[in-house]
C-alpha cells in the first residue's frame, strides 16, 4: 500500500473546505435573494416590475438632482439679489454725500 504524503493531505482537506465554502456561498446567495423577494414583494413590488422600479429610481434621481440644481441657482440669485442692493446704497450713499 502506498504511503500518503502530508501535501496529498492538505490537497484534500483544502479542496475539501473549498468545496464546502462554495457550497456555503450558492446557500447565502438564494437565501439572500430570497430574503430581497420576500421584502420587495411585501412592498408591492412583483419581480416582473424590474425594468419599472428602475426606472422609478432613475426618475426619482434625476428629480432630485434638478431640486439640488434649482436650490444652488436660487441662493446663487439671493446672494447677487442681497450684494446688489448693498452696492446700490453704497452708490446712492456716495452720490448724496457728493451732492452736498
Amino acid at each position: 500500500m502506498s504511503e500518503v504524503r502530508n501535501e496529498d493531505i492538505r490537497a484534500i482537506v483544502a479542496a475539501t473546505l473549498a468545496e464546502q465554502q462554495q457550497l456555503r456561498r450558492e446557500e447565502i446567495d438564494a437565501v439572500v435573494l430570497r430574503a430581497i423577494a420576500t421584502i420587495l414583494t411585501s412592498f408591492g413590488i412583483e419581480e416582473e416590475d424590474r425594468r419599472e422600479l428602475r426606472a422609478d429610481f432613475q426618475h426619482l434621481r434625476r428629480w432630485r438632482r434638478s431640486v439640488e440644481q434649482a436650490q444652488s441657482y436660487t441662493f446663487k440669485a439671493v446672494i447677487t439679489v442681497i450684494v446688489a442692493g448693498v452696492v446700490g446704497a453704497v452708490w446712492l450713499g456716495i452720490k448724496v454725500m457728493l451732492g452736498k
